[in-house]
């Protein structure tokens, strides 16, 4: 399982790297190159497009939303839940009537995790179809993960060979499966059943666990140079 990841992301390293040597290439067009900023899902945006004629172009940017830190309520557990959101894309635009409207396509570099904790204070926990009593020491910890590679698609408006201030938006989404895994710590962890555990997380699986996609929807300015 470790080395299939390690393939993954070295997968997706190289393609990014692929597009972004072409981006680099392309900078060195006629066409006037334009750094935008965005705002909305998945944060604050950073980025660079570069038309190519005028039909195309490809762009780089980078989002961010930060670390999220609130207390939630799953399947009737209570949860300290953080959740931590970064990702770099590299993008292909294309403008199919030569004007500002476009289809967007691309690869990302992403970091998305909800990690959910719950831990003992001397009062109960129900996992699955039992109530166990537990000490300040236990732990009960899942975390939602998506792949550390994912395919974008989105359609939006801007970043084609304007001059000076530009206007932007998109929306699309970022397509992969989450994955669910836990860990269980503390003096309780001789009494919990792997039968417990597997119900607890057949719940979680059925919520946050079938997650397929992050979306994505944003305003931005930019300035082509």
């Amino acid at each position: 399982m470790r080395e299939q990841q390690v393939i993954r992301t070295v997968s997706g390293s190289v393609a990014v790297a692929a597009i972004a040597a072409a981006l680099a290439l392309s900078v060195g067009s006629a066409r006037a190159g334009e750094f935008y900023v965005k705002g909305g899902v998945p944060g604050v945006v950073v980025g660079w497009a570069q038309p190519m004629n005028t039909y195309f172009g490809l762009r780089l940017d980078v989002a961010s939303v930060g670390t999220l830190n609130e207390r939630r309520t799953e399947d009737g557990i209570a949860y300290d839940a953080t959740f931590k959101g970064d990702r770099t894309a590299l993008l292909a635009d294309w403008f199919p009537f030569g004007g500002r409207f476009r289809f967007t396509g691309g690869i990302t570099s992403s970091k998305y995790s909800l990690d959910l904790l719950a831990t003992g204070a001397g009062g109960t926990i129900t996992v699955g179809r039992t109530t166990y009593t537990t000490t300040a020491a236990d732990r009960f910890s899942v975390q939602v993960k998506m792949p550390s590679s994912m395919p974008y698609v989105g359609l939006g408006w801007g970043h084609q060979a304007d001059s000076g201030l530009r206007f932007s938006f998109d929306i699309g989404a970022k397509l992969g499966k989450a994955n669910l895994n836990y860990s269980l710590s503390g003096p309780w962890t001789t009494r919990v059943s792997q039968a417990d555990i597997d119900a607890e997380l057949a719940e979680l699986r059925d919520g946050v666990g079938k997650i397929k996609f992050v979306p994505q929807l944003t305003l931005g300015l930019g300035y082509s140079f």
